[in-house]
C-alpha cells in the first residue's frame, strides 16, 4: 500500500462511514461493493451509532463536555434573628438562607399582606446547612447555646427579663429592640447568656419555656419603624382605625391639630391598630388600662369608646376617672408629643414627635 493510499485510509475513518465509502470509490480504495457495505480494510472497527440515523460513527466527547461544572452557589447559613434592612423583602431573606417564606412568615407571626420595615427583626430559626465533611475536633466542652423566649399574652420585655434574672436594656440590645418597640404573642427573643442547661435547673428564678400556643391567624406585623419626616404608608387596617379618628374627631368639634395629635398618639401606641394585647394590661387603639380607669377590657377595646376617651370634653365616657385632649387646659398651645403625651402619660414622652409628619398626611389624605 502506498503512502498516499494510507494516508487517505486514515481520512476515512474520521467521517461517516456512508460518506466514507462514497469518497473510498473516488479514490479507488475500494471497489463500489465494499463501500456499499462499509467495509473498509487495514483498521480497526469503529464503534457505530445504531441509535440515531445513518448509522453513524460516535464522535469524539468534546472539551466542553468534559469541563468540570461550576461549583454550586453556597446558601447562607440561617442566624437565629435577622434585621431587616432598606429594599429587604420576606421572600428574598428566605431565599437568601434557604428557607421557604411560608416558613419565615409563620416563625414571625406574619401573613403574606404583611409589610416588613427596616430595622424590624425576623426570627429565622433555621438549623444552618452542614458544611462540607471534616476531620472531626478533638473532644472538648459544648459552648453554651443562646436561649430563645416565645411571647405569650400579657409579657412584657421587663418581666421577661426578671424572669430570667438579666437587665431589660440586655434583652432590648440582644433582639434589636429600643424601650418604644412593641413585643407580641409568638414573637421569639433572644434571651442572652442563658443555656437550655440553665433553663432546666431548678432555681427559684427558673422558667420552663413553653412551645408558642397555635392560634387560628396570625399575630399582627410589628408596628412600622419611621424615623421623623417621613410619612408612612397606611395598610387597610390603619387607614380603617386612621378614618375613625378624623371621623370622630370632626363630630366633637376638635380643630385639626387635635386630630393629628390623636392620630399621632394611635400611631405609636398600637400602630394604629386596635391590639388586645400591650405593656402591662394595656389594650387597644390607644393602649389604654383598665386598671387605671379607662374602663373595662372590652370598653377599651371600642376603637370607638377609646377614641372618644381619648379626645374627652362633653362626650368623654371617663368623666372624673381619666382626662382626654380636650380636657387640658392650654392644649392647644402645645406641640404635637406635649399634648399626646398630657393624655397618655407614656414612660417614652419624646416618641410621638416622629408620627407628626404621617399624623398631617393621613389627615389630608382622608380628612
Amino acid at each position: 500500500m502506498s503512502l498516499t493510499e494510507s494516508a487517505n485510509r486514515r481520512m476515512l475513518g474520521t467521517v461517516p462511514i456512508a460518506i466514507a465509502g462514497s469518497i473510498a470509490v473516488t479514490l479507488n480504495l475500494l471497489a463500489p461493493a465494499q463501500a456499499a457495505t462499509g467495509e473498509v480494510r487495514d483498521r480497526a472497527p469503529e464503534k457505530r451509532d445504531t441509535t440515531g440515523p445513518g448509522n453513524t460513527i460516535r464522535s469524539a466527547v468534546t472539551p466542553a463536555a468534559t469541563a468540570a461544572s461550576p461549583a454550586p452557589v453556597e446558601i447562607a447559613a440561617a442566624p437565629a434573628s435577622y434585621r431587616v434592612q432598606t429594599g429587604d423583602t420576606v421572600s428574598g431573606i428566605a431565599a437568601r438562607f434557604g428557607l421557604s417564606t411560608a416558613a419565615v412568615l409563620a416563625l414571625n407571626g406574619l401573613s403574606w399582606k404583611s409589610l416588613i420595615f427596616p430595622g424590624q427583626v425576623l426570627a429565622l430559626g433555621a438549623t444552618p446547612k452542614p458544611a462540607a465533611a471534616a476531620p472531626a475536633p478533638a473532644p472538648s466542652a459544648p459552648a453554651p447555646s443562646r436561649t430563645t423566649y416565645t411571647v405569650v399574652r400579657g409579657d412584657t420585655v421587663s418581666g421577661i427579663a426578671a424572669r430570667f434574672g438579666l437587665r431589660t436594656s440586655a434583652v432590648l440590645a440582644a433582639n434589636g429592640l429600643s424601650g418604644a418597640s412593641i413585643i407580641y404573642p409568638g414573637q421569639k427573643l433572644a434571651i442572652p447568656g442563658m443555656t437550655t442547661a440553665a433553663l432546666s435547673t431548678p432555681t427559684p428564678a427558673a422558667v420552663v419555656v413553653a412551645p408558642a400556643p397555635v392560634v387560628t391567624a396570625p399575630a399582627p406585623a410589628p408596628a412600622p419603624v419611621v424615623q421623623p419626616g417621613q410619612v408612612v404608608a397606611l395598610t387597610d387596617e390603619m387607614r380603617v382605625n386612621a378614618q375613625l379618628i378624623i371621623r370622630i374627631g370632626h363630630q366633637e368639634g376638635v380643630p385639626a391639630q387635635g386630630i393629628v395629635i390623636a392620630l399621632a398618639a394611635a400611631a405609636q401606641e398600637s400602630g394604629l391598630r386596635n391590639v388586645r394585647y400591650g405593656d402591662r394590661d394595656s389594650l387597644g387603639l390607644f393602649q389604654q388600662r383598665p386598671s387605671t380607669g379607662w374602663g373595662t377590657p372590652a370598653q377599651v377595646l371600642d376603637p370607638t369608646r377609646a377614641t372618644l376617651a381619648f379626645y374627652g370634653g362633653a362626650n368623654n365616657p371617663n368623666k372624673g376617672r381619666t382626662r382626654g385632649l380636650l380636657d387640658i387646659p392650654g392644649w392647644t398651645s402645645m406641640t404635637v408629643t406635649q399634648a399626646a403625651q398630657a393624655v397618655q402619660l407614656s414612660a417614652f414622652p419624646t416618641a410621638y414627635a416622629k408620627w407628626e409628619t404621617s399624623a398631617r398626611a393621613w389627615l389630608a389624605q382622608l380628612g
